[in-house]
């Protein structure tokens, strides 16, 4: 029994309600789809990297129903807090070989699960979700490892203000009737919870695009996202005015030009995560 590919979100502005989705907090952490198979238990990212000997403490799946294929995110939670860290996510998935037992102990992970494939060798994809939903609280038993994701009925409204509220990422609505594809669908969307920041650019890549962004006179990453055609023509117009030095990979400019931004968050290091270019500050 080999895991199929995974099914994957559209994105979505803004929060709504409609009675026909349930609405999922959006845990901030990798994807990941387990398959155990006559007893034997693999896991995989939706990108299919074989991360099974990564996560030792997934291989005794609590589940009643034998064969079962499990899809959820997978994500550090931190003990003393329940705060969920992505940079501390992605530091355990870097770890393997000797480093593993060493990740158990120090960045213990959870498992966030959020729909059923397979359940005691039966594919149940074509089944609506709600129904799915009802199967995984019948098989799984929650552990420290294994955890369900919880849902609310109709109401995504609400439950992203609970979300910006507590700083988290963002939240899924999944119409309560799909089926699962392994592709992305309109059926299931996100929407982020984002941060937002006025930054200055200091210079532009010589060859892939992007703009280098500075937040606070630090270097703070590149903008590539979400840059229009003409906001590219205008801050190029202006850029070549500016000009004060390059090198191989960078033109600089003088800090004239603002931009807003958006992102998922702040890394530790203080540069932004996944910016998104909005508008120019004026």
């Amino acid at each position: 029994m080999n895991a199929p590919a995974a099914m994957l979100l559209e994105k979505r502005e803004q929060p709504f309600d409609d009675e026909r989705y349930i609405f999922e907090p959006k845990i901030d952490g990798h994807r990941l789809l387990l398959t155990r198979s006559a007893g034997s238990v693999h896991l995989h990212t939706r990108h299919e990297t074989d991360v099974t000997a990564r996560y030792p403490e997934l291989h005794d799946v609590p589940v009643s129903c034998g064969d079962v294929i499990l899809d959820g995110e997978l994500a550090y939670m931190d003990p003393a807090t329940g705060d969920i860290c992505f940079e501390t996510t992605m530091r355990r998935f870097q770890m393997t070989g000797a480093k593993v037992s060493r990740g158990m102990q120090t960045l213990p992970i959870r498992y966030f699960v959020f729909d059923v494939l397979a359940a005691g060798g039966r594919d149940v994809r074509s089944l609506p979700l709600i129904e799915r939903k009802a199967i995984l609280d019948d098989i799984l038993v929650e552990n420290e490892y294994y955890k369900r994701i919880l849902h609310t009925d109709g109401q995504g409204t609400a439950l992203f203000d609970v979300i910006k509220q507590r700083g988290l990422e963002g939240i899924v609505a999944k119409r309560n009737d799909s089926a699962y594809v392994g592709r992305r669908s309109d059926a299931w969307v996100k929407v982020i919870n984002y941060t937002y920041a006025e930054v200055t650019l200091a210079g532009y890549r010589k060859g892939e695009f992007g703009w280098l962004a500075h937040y606070e006179g630090r270097p703070a990453g590149i903008i590539e996202l979400a840059v229009p055609e003409a906001h590219r023509k205008a801050f190029h117009a202006v850029a070549k005015t500016i000009v004060t030095g390059e090198d191989k990979n960078f033109v600089y400019i003088q800090p004239r030009l603002r931009a807003k931004v958006r992102m998922r968050n702040w890394y530790k290091s203080g540069m932004l995560r996944s910016p998104e270019f909005v508008d120019f500050v004026v």
